[in-house]
């Protein structure tokens, strides 16, 4: 008895330290529709998933208590079940309705996120082509002729529509408190809808482990009113510098690089969605890539953006 209960308090105190971890669970605070139907799907699954798990453990229990073995137990042990339609159709029946119910919700809420939210369709969407390179990332805003790097400005209560590309290794974009991730890939174009119905600064990152940068291809994401987004564009057109195609260049090569702005865009002689832009950065830092390793290590390097945001 000693020895069992030593061991429930260690599982308790296990319990307790993981959950303490639970307090700050990004994707389960949204920020914004698609990440709430997001988060509410997860919900469902998980609470139709431990009523499974009741329903299989309790029957456990049950037939374990019921049918125990004990002394002079007269019963016939009878355990062949082959020929047993009623029971052959349940274990049939049941996980084809276990499969359906989790499907339904699943299936209709992935096409919805593959439009633009509902809650804003007054207004068109803001088109960001998002597009990576190892390890940092380029924000482009076409109708605003601005540039980013490792950061990026959103208004709230508008979808915004990412444009989804890269410039050399596979990625993919994630804003836990906005939504779910899709890949980045060259020569191909995803979209990604999301949308921030609250202020605030949030941390988005590439999810797809893509060498020895990838813990720091991270950016910060400003969800701000309509009015304090379009002061920050202006701000951006009038102060920042006109991103040159050589200045580009050599942003493209693998390593990691503070924040950026522009007042001009890549996308005025390549787009890394196309099939002729796929090999743009391959052809001009082929040497590069053939390298091990581009990152240093040790107290000299600093990770991650350390500059002020857009600073040159």
């Amino acid at each position: 008895m000693r020895h069992l209960n030593k061991w429930a308090i260690f599982g308790l105190i296990g319990l307790i330290l993981l959950l303490s971890g639970c307090s700050e669970l990004t994707v389960m605070d949204p920020k914004g529709p698609v990440a709430e139907s997001q988060r509410d799907l997860i919900l469902y699954a998980l609470i139709f998933m431990l009523g499974i798990v009741a329903v299989v453990f309790s029957l456990f229990i049950f037939m374990v208590v019921k049918y125990r073995d004990k002394p002079n137990r007269k019963a016939e042990y009878k355990p062949e079940l082959h020929g047993n339609k009623a029971i052959e159709t349940i274990w049939t029946i049941v996980p084809v309705m276990i499969v359906t119910a989790l499907s339904i919700p699943t299936i209709s809420t992935l096409f919805d996120l593959e439009e633009p939210p509902a809650s804003s369709n007054d207004q068109d969407p803001l088109v960001i082509h998002a597009t990576t390179a190892d390890w940092k990332w380029f924000f482009s805003y076409p109708e605003q002729d601005i540039e980013t790097v490792n950061y990026l400005h959103i208004p709230t209560d508008r979808a915004i529509e990412f444009r989804l590309s890269s410039a050399d290794s596979m990625t993919a974009l994630w804003i836990p408190a906005l939504g779910g991730q899709k890949y980045n890939m060259a020569g191909m174009e995803n979209i990604l809808y999301l949308q921030a119905d609250e202020t605030g600064v949030y941390q988005g990152r590439n999810s797809n482990f893509n060498g020895e940068g990838f813990a720091e291809q991270t950016f910060k994401v400003h969800a701000e009113s309509s009015s304090d987004f379009q002061d920050w564009v202006a701000s951006t057109q009038n102060s920042a510098p006109e991103l040159t195609q050589e200045k580009y260049d050599s942003l493209l090569e693998p390593g990691l690089t503070d924040t950026m702005a522009f007042s001009s865009t890549h996308l005025e002689w390549v787009d890394h969605g196309t099939k002729d832009g796929m090999t743009y950065s391959i052809e001009r830092h082929r040497e590069a890539f053939n390298e091990q390793l581009h990152l240093k290590n040790g107290k000299d390097h600093e990770h991650g953006p350390s500059g002020k945001e857009g600073e040159q």
